[in-house]
């Protein structure tokens, strides 16, 4: 047996994993951003048909005037009411926020409740001088304010109450959509 054979290692084909290219941040913002806008135009659209074309009863044109006239200071009195309770909130808050995990009555709902009534405020006060002014800016601010309310209300399962507040405020701020251009 003089027959030697070298046995070198055999190396396997090397195939290349396809190269899969990572979606751009600002690409995933832009779908977001757009789901969201679509979703409230959706929204917008609905509540548009329901609470204004096929609602049984349209608020007539001077009760819209005097509801357009008045809404931006009844706006800016309750903004301005909500704040010092809404800053004592937060004080709570970041007192009680150590503890919230613990098993405490005070927990993750009510930071998360009150994180969107701060983010519901700002919009309302945002709102006012489009609301002055009749454009449809400040007009969009107060409906995202109403809709940033109803989602805190869902998530302290006030389920009922956030539904119908909802519903009875948007069909005050759907009549009198008509009055803000753009």
């Amino acid at each position: 047996m003089t027959d030697e054979t070298k046995m070198e290692p055999v190396e396997a084909p090397k195939t290349e994993a396809p190269k899969e290219e990572a979606p751009k941040t600002e690409e995933k913002k832009q779908f977001v951003s757009s789901d969201a806008k679509g979703l409230l135009t959706q929204l917008e659209a609905v509540l548009d048909e329901y609470l204004v074309k096929k609602a049984p009863f349209t608020i007539p044109n001077d009760g819209k005037e005097l509801i357009v006239k008045i809404s931006p200071y009844i706006t800016l009195i309750f903004a301005v009411m909500g704040l010092p309770l809404l800053f004592a909130a937060l004080g709570l808050t970041a007192l009680l926020s150590p503890f919230a995990f613990l098993g405490s009555h005070y927990g993750i709902t009510d930071f998360l409740v009150t994180i969107l009534a701060l983010v519901s405020l700002v919009l309302e006060l945002v709102a006012v001088p489009g609301l002055f002014a009749r454009s449809k800016k400040g007009w969009t601010f107060v409906f995202y304010a109403t809709i940033v309310g109803l989602l805190g209300r869902l998530i302290s399962f006030d389920i009922v109450g956030g539904i119908i507040s909802a519903v009875i405020g948007w069909y005050f701020l759907f009549q009198v959509k008509e009055k803000y251009v753009n």
